[in-house]
């Protein structure tokens, strides 16, 4: 279980913005101009954004769940990949937080017509949007954009790169499901994902959270779906699922990302539910305290069956999506301090993105 440490004493609502030392002062607590993924991030900078997530965890469950924090600003969410939870999510997180959002969709967009991701980024540049938040099929397509645009950009997911706000939406909602209060870390937490981890920026994502948090991460797949050499991030590779399971107090199964598939990757659903499914028999021989997490969207009675997603007390599915919501609130509230010259936040961030 989760080894508690001094940092994981409760602290008050503000000490995120630096009160009791435990995070730099001001922007320091943060200093990316971006959120184009996981990888660049320190400790402190994760835990940062997971505890100023949960004043909007807060508000979110009032009747009125509105804030004036991004008012007169503009939220582009440029999705150029489908996209209907994720594309909803940060919808209603910009709105609750008082911000105009407009959503392009690239169906509809010049991108159809040959108009090349530059252009469009430097379209987009010039309406001078407060922040643009892009999904795109390709991976390093944000830090593209990122590159050539004046304002915050947070990845919504490229390719099978990463996917950055999935990661802390899992993080803050195994928090919560355990009953860890902010500043708390994931220590010594055995987490076990399994799925389709190549193609999965899912994956990816929480690998580089969890094991930043300092969780125990196995990874589980086919052989034809294992990255070569996963173990350089700090993870024990498995493809044997029971053997996985051994020992695991959260299982996060993954969707089969068949539309980045080329060729046979296995040998049909059927026998992948078989070998690498969350059955009801297999969930059934795994202790009672192990909890269940699916990124969404499920292929049920495939990677899951729906007795089990649709647990009452050990899914957190549902728990997913509502710390959707608070963890990009939290995201566009931090990237567009400097924009709204809160103090403490200077107005030139760190070169990294």
């Amino acid at each position: 279980m989760v080894s508690m440490t001094e940092s994981n004493q409760e602290a008050s609502p503000k000490a995120s913005q630096s009160a009791d030392g435990r995070y730099p002062a001001g922007g320091l607590a943060f200093p990316h101009r971006d959120l184009t993924g996981i990888s660049h991030l320190a400790r402190h900078e994760i835990l940062y954004l997971l505890d100023e997530a949960e004043q909007w965890l807060v508000l979110n469950r009032q009747r009125h769940k509105h804030a004036e924090v991004l008012a007169g600003l503009t939220i582009i969410n440029a999705f150029f990949e489908n996209s209907t939870r994720t594309l909803l999510s940060f919808e209603i997180a910009g709105k609750r937080l008082g911000a105009d959002v407009v959503n392009m969709h690239a169906a509809t967009s010049s991108v159809k017509k040959g108009e090349t991701l530059i252009d469009t980024a430097m379209t987009l540049n010039a309406m001078r949007a407060d922040a643009i938040v892009i999904r795109h099929a390709s991976s390093g397509a944000v830090q593209l954009i990122a590159d050539k645009v004046d304002c915050p950009v947070l990845n919504a997911g490229d390719g099978s790169h990463e996917h950055p706000t999935q990661a802390l939406l899992d993080a803050l909602t195994i928090r919560h499901a355990l009953g860890l209060p902010r500043q708390s870390d994931l220590n010594g937490l055995k987490v076990t994902i399994c799925g389709d981890i190549l193609h999965s920026r899912v994956a990816r994502s929480n690998i580089l959270a969890l094991t930043a948090l300092g969780a125990v991460v196995n990874v589980c797949a086919p052989p034809a779906l294992m990255p070569a050499e996963i173990e350089a991030m700090g993870v024990r590779p498995f493809h044997d699922f029971d053997a996985a399971l051994e020992g695991a107090e959260v299982v996060m199964m993954l969707r089969l990302q068949q539309e980045r598939m080329s060729g046979q990757f296995i040998p049909s659903p059927r026998e992948y539910r078989h070998l690498y499914g969350l059955t009801l028999e297999r969930f059934g021989k795994l202790p009672p305290n192990v909890l269940v997490m699916h990124p969404g969207p499920m292929n049920r009675g495939i990677e899951i069956d729906s007795q089990v997603a649709d647990h009452p007390t050990r899914s957190l599915i549902t728990r997913q999506v509502e710390s959707g919501v608070a963890i990009r609130m939290a995201c566009l509230d931090v990237l567009t301090r400097r924009t709204r010259a809160v103090p403490g936040w200077t107005e030139m961030g760190s070169a990294l993105a």
